[in-house]
């Protein structure tokens, strides 16, 4: 279950402070590897996002493109981690009072925290500007 892009973000933060909505992900990476963001200023959804390794360019690859990844996004709306340690625990657990109204808000009798899917990664690369 994706963000919907309906919070404000810091675009890339570190080194440089870019205009909201305008760095390309060239300029943000500057030659070095990591780079983090925040997402939902509320929440303060602070994010790491390390460049492990790059491939020679294959014309039938439209770049950004990912590879691979680790753990679910969080719906939107979750609250901060503490809120989606919580309905992480309340969807693991179908006796907890707030099972059914985590099931009827997600749309879906079960969550892992642990999946990773690649294709949708790659569908919100497509708004990626290098």
């Amino acid at each position: 279950m994706p963000w919907f892009n309906n919070h404000r973000l810091l675009e890339p933060i570190g080194y440089i402070q870019p205009a909201y909505g305008t760095t390309r992900l060239t300029t943000a990476l500057m030659g070095g590897r990591t780079l983090r963001y925040v997402y939902d200023f509320g929440d303060y959804w602070d994010h790491r996002i390390k460049l492990e390794k790059t491939y020679a360019p294959d014309p039938q690859i439209k770049l950004p493109y990912c590879t691979d990844g680790a753990a679910a996004t969080p719906p939107e709306d979750c609250d901060s981690s503490s809120g989606y340690e919580d309905f992480i625990a309340a969807m693991a657990d179908p006796v907890r009072e707030e099972h059914a109204h985590m099931v009827a808000w997600i749309g879906r009798d079960s969550w892992d925290p642990n999946a990773f899917d690649t294709a949708e990664a790659n569908a919100r690369l497509e708004y990626v500007k290098l």
